[in-house]
């Protein structure tokens, strides 16, 4: 038996052909260089903006956070006032019904009196959580 002759591979499977390099200058050496470095640098500029920005908004949205606390306790503070000067209202209407008898009079000016505090805290209350929310 004769040995196999050696096939040839496929223009696919072998390395392409290397160009032929000019010869580059020291200058233009350096200034590539240069060129490289300053992007790099710019690279780092960019990244550095990027984490600024992450610190930023994590700073924003803990004081937002801490505002909404703070609004939210504010709010039942406020809504506690209004539900005792809505008790008040109606203690003061059972009480004054009862013993008033017949003088209506008197027991609309006293309820008046107590809704009229009533709704000037809680128009107050609104204002503020309006003016807190930027509405």
């Amino acid at each position: 038996m004769s040995p196999k002759a050696p096939r040839k591979r496929s223009g696919a499977m072998s390395a392409p052909p290397r160009r032929a390099q000019k010869a580059i200058s020291s200058e233009a050496r350096a200034m590539g260089t240069e060129i490289r470095q300053v992007v790099r640098d710019l690279d780092k500029s960019i990244a550095e903006i990027h984490r600024g920005l992450r610190k930023a908004e994590r700073t924003l949205e803990a004081d937002a956070r801490a505002r909404i606390r703070q609004l939210r306790k504010d709010a039942r503070t406020h809504l506690s006032v209004l539900k005792g000067k809505r008790r008040e209202a109606s203690s003061a209407l059972k009480s004054l019904s009862s013993a008033a008898g017949g003088a209506w009079a008197d027991i609309t000016r006293t309820v008046e009196s107590i809704l009229v505090d009533a709704r000037a805290a809680a128009t107050a209350a609104v204002g503020r959580f309006r003016s807190a929310v930027g509405a």
